[in-house]
């Protein structure tokens, strides 16, 4: 009995030790360098609009004044805002339609070091455009950053899961949401009026870019290729191997490499699978199914539309304007807090129950955000109830539907298939990511339209 005991502490300690050894620096390093230069960009770009838009709208009616001679028209301006916001998708999905053949030649991390070359020009563009006076500059910077962006977000889940351990690569994964969400909070944070969210410093807001774009330029070219695209893309085992090494930080990679070549025999034969082949591939109908579900309402949840709501929710709370800034940080403090939560519980939660959990949640707390905003006039209490009812939502959304999809993007499909699955979550993404930017504007405007016959006719009566 005691010699079982004894066995069963030796067992537990050496599987201690295995995970221990699991984790290298090299591990952490590359996941949080990638995601810094990656998701990081991605989140920051998300909300870095919204501290200087009354500024950048100042300098849209300036430059077409002085080139037409007459101001621009609310509609026009309008227009060239949505234009501005939107076309950051468009530039994600050209990006998500690049990866797969930049991919292919370079592999996962040089595909996120050709990136960067992105990211720098358009922060350039963008940081110029007011002391060029081309709005144009600004418009095809967002573009270009958004190329930025489609890139990113498909290379990075991808390398990321291809270096973890098995047992580890829900929590390594969800790196990407992490970083998309402190992207989110230093938006806002270099956005405050005391930092850069002022008339003579918004273009620093976007020259910013630079700084994580070129972090990860010095210091990935350091850290190995993925070790699944030396073996099955350019059949080096020896590469492979030590790559494994680095990342695992251990010389006995026995059981990894057995299970890598394993899949590799098996896909000896099968090249990359064009987007085509994978939609008409009866064998991953389901799969492809759950990801494009998920990743369509990852954008169409409606917690975009939560940040255009948030500052004159709280207004009606009471808070002054000055205040609202601050406050609105919590959101995004909110936000990296629940998806940091969701990193260190996912491998003993599971993805399902934080996916569907997290939607169910999502859809709760907008039922009650409905009903508080509808009484909002009703009780001094009824607003603040709405503020919890956001900041709810958002905890909700980001532990779990705010970084799963990338997740089961990289575990459901095989290796020849998860560049065209991650093209076609990523057009989902993107193209959702469109049409609210573009469409939004112009709904708060017909909404308000809506609004004024009906008070005038309330006053009449």
């Amino acid at each position: 009995m005691k010699l079982r005991e004894k066995d069963s502490a030796d067992n537990k300690g050496s599987d201690l030790e295995k995970k221990k050894l699991d984790w290298s620096c090299s591990l952490i390093l590359a996941s949080l360098v990638g995601a810094f230069g990656s998701s990081f960009l991605y989140g920051y770009n998300l909300s870095v609009v919204n501290a200087p838009t009354p500024y950048i709208k100042a300098f849209y009616n300036e430059s077409w004044e002085r080139r037409h001679g007459y101001p621009i028209d609310s509609d026009t301006l309008t227009l060239l805002w949505s234009v501005t916001v939107s076309i950051f998708a468009i530039g994600g999905l050209v990006g998500t339609f690049l990866v797969k053949v930049i991919g292919k030649f370079l592999g996962r991390k040089n595909t996120l070091l050709v990136n960067n070359g992105f990211g720098v020009s358009a922060a350039l563009l963008m940081a110029c455009s007011l002391p060029a006076g081309a709005l144009e500059m600004l418009i095809v910077g967002r573009f270009i950053m958004g190329v930025d962006g489609g890139i990113a977000l498909s290379a990075l889940p991808m390398y990321v899961s291809e270096i973890s351990p098995k047992q580890m690569r829900g929590s390594l994964g969800q790196v990407t949401a992490i970083f998309i969400c402190v992207g989110v909070f230093a938006g806002q944070l270099l956005g405050l009026p005391e930092l850069l969210g002022k008339e003579s410093t918004w273009p620093y807001l976007f020259g910013v870019i630079v700084i994580p774009a070129l972090v990860q330029l010095v210091s990935l070219p350091f850290l190995p290729q993925s070790p699944h695209y030396l073996l099955f893309e350019k059949h080096d085992q020896e590469g492979a191997e030590k790559a494994f090494r680095t990342f695992l930080g251990k010389e006995d990679i026995s059981c990894e490499m057995e299970e890598v070549l394993a899949e590799s025999r098996v896909q000896r034969n099968i090249r990359l699978v064009s987007v085509l082949e994978l939609l008409r591939s009866p064998f991953v109908c389901w799969q492809l199914i759950t990801v494009v579900i998920s990743m369509a309402c990852y954008q169409l949840c409606g917690l975009n539309a939560i940040w255009f709501y948030t500052n004159s929710i709280f207004g009606k709370a009471g808070i002054t304007p000055e205040k609202i800034p601050y406050i609105t940080l919590s959101t995004g403090g909110i936000e990296t807090l629940a998806a940091i939560f969701s990193g260190l519980v996912i491998e003993r939660v599971g993805r399902r129950p934080l996916l569907i959990g997290g939607f169910g949640l999502m859809a709760l707390f907008f039922g009650i955000l409905t009903i508080t905003l509808t009484l909002q006039d009703h009780a001094p209490w009824i607003p603040y109830l709405s503020i919890v009812c956001i900041l709810a939502i958002i905890a909700a959304f980001c532990s779990g539907p705010g970084g799963i999809p990338f997740i089961l993007t990289s575990e459901f499909f095989q290796q020849a298939q998860r560049p065209a699955a991650f093209t076609v979550v990523g057009t989902v993404n993107w193209l959702s990511n469109f049409t609210i930017g573009l469409l939004f504007p112009f709904i708060q405007v017909q909404m308000r339209n809506k609004k004024k016959p009906h008070r005038h006719w309330g006053l009449t009566t």
